[in-house]
């Protein structure tokens, strides 16, 4: 075969066969095909799409460049979660702990930060001590122990989508459904979590602008999900504004752990209750929704997820002392506030706008190689709804320079949007699909 010909073929809008995928995916990840040739076939794909089929063979293509992990060693049910990107999503801190809290392990790869949103494991790592690299005997230890494990994905476990990932970070093939799709669940599928609750964005601040690309992702992932027998539901939620009120990564692991201790932002903390009920009933088919809520919010009241919290940063490694002293944590040395121009009520965040102003001040990456500043990014003080008073404090810029601050304000006060009416208000979660054979 020739990677050439493969790409005309995509380019002109023909399917390829599962060989052709195979040749494609398997070349890059041995080094055959050089980068310029994949960004070439990942923009084919990007402007001509992909059928069912091509998207399953993609991702299982990615799953058989690797290994796969086994986890029944663990001995019940793992339920995994994704999200699959946003601005201020750091649900995984939250969700994973309450979950576990109700006896379901859970044993999840996460990845870094792509493009304008924010990555998990770049989140954890502002932890210190935090280790996101274990051995698989390592892996399996911490979930048996602590309930949780959550690692990067390793050079053995889907490597070929571990390179296209990162290749499609800087080549602006990021928002494509069938690429999209294949990266998360050949992750899913090659991590061997049973079940898997997918947590789709939409909005301004993700890869999907419109429920209906939503919901076509959506169902494709619950698609591949059924061709390998693994149970999947996704839950829609909007990211037209950010989720919470912290955006970079040391304020996201305060933010999360706030909502553990019983404080938080009330749409943070019903998304994660949403994401976390739909995980206890894909792993507890005995428990129906009320009741799935109903244990959650006991662990949280109980302070019993805030305790599964603080045994997986342990068990990796991680300095869980930071749950009662922020300090531990990596902190900007300037904080820069931003006054509200007008009085009036807060009507539009614009969450993409949030996303690339934290990326300009280093809490996200241009490049594959950048490197993570985790102390910095953006307190807001106002969320939709809110009154605010003219020359009243809107955010604060967490920097490491006063001119890298200031640098991101005119953006940050253009994505705030204050109207004389209030808003009327949106729900947080737009819709849930479930798996209609489980």
């Amino acid at each position: 075969m020739d990677a050439i010909q493969i790409i005309e073929k995509k380019r002109d809008g023909l399917a390829l066969c599962a060989e052709e995928i195979a040749f494609m995916v398997s070349g890059y990840a041995e080094d055959r095909i050089p980068d310029y040739q994949a960004a070439a076939w990942a923009m084919a794909i990007y402007f001509r799409g992909m059928t069912a089929q091509e998207t399953v063979d993609l991702t299982m293509a990615m799953v058989r460049s690797g290994s796969t992990i086994d986890l029944s060693p663990i001995g019940s049910t793992v339920v995994d979660k994704h999200s699959t990107g946003g601005v201020g999503d750091k649900t995984t801190l939250v969700v994973a702990p309450m979950v576990s809290a109700v006896g379901l392990p859970v044993a999840k790869m996460s990845g870094r930060g792509l493009g304008f949103s924010g990555g998990t494991l770049d989140k954890l790592e502002s932890i210190p001590g935090y280790r996101t690299r274990l051995s698989m005997a390592e892996f399996y230890d911490v979930v048996q122990k602590s309930g949780i494990a959550v690692i990067g994905q390793t050079k053995d476990l889907a490597p070929a989508d571990g390179k296209l990932y990162a290749l499609r970070d800087v080549t602006g093939t990021v928002p494509s459904l069938p690429l999209i799709a294949s990266s998360i669940m050949s992750k899913k599928i090659a991590g061997g979590a049973d079940a898997i609750v997918l947590d789709v964005k939409v909005g301004r601040g993700a890869f999907m602008s419109t429920l209906e690309e939503a919901r076509e992702l959506a169902q494709r992932m619950i698609a591949i999900g059924q061709s390998v027998g693994r149970r999947v539901t996704a839950v829609l939620s909007g990211m037209n504004r950010p989720l919470g009120r912290a955006v970079g990564n040391s304020l996201e692991v305060i933010e999360a752990i706030e909502l553990l201790k019983g404080r938080g932002p009330e749409d943070l903390r019903e998304h994660c209750m949403a994401v976390a009920a739909e995980m206890v009933l894909l792993g507890r088919p005995d428990i129906d929704l009320a009741g799935a809520r109903a244990r959650l919010q006991a662990a949280l009241v109980a302070g019993e997820a805030l305790a599964c919290f603080a045994r997986w940063i342990r068990g990796q490694g991680g300095d869980a002392a930071v749950i009662e002293d922020y300090g531990r944590l990596p902190c900007a040395p300037v904080q820069h506030a931003i006054a509200a121009r007008a009085s009036g009520y807060v009507s539009s965040l614009d969450a993409r706008a949030f996303g690339v102003a934290s990326v300009e001040l280093g809490a996200g990456r241009h490049t594959k190689d950048d490197q993570i500043d985790p102390s910095v990014g953006i307190l807001l003080n106002v969320t939709i709804g809110d009154y605010v008073e003219r020359g009243a404090p809107m955010m604060t810029v967490h920097a490491k320079s006063r001119e890298s601050a200031e640098a991101v304000e005119q953006q940050l006060l253009e994505a705030c949007v204050i109207s004389p009416k209030r808003p009327a208000a949106r729900p947080v979660i737009e819709d849930i699909i479930r798996d209609p054979s489980v």
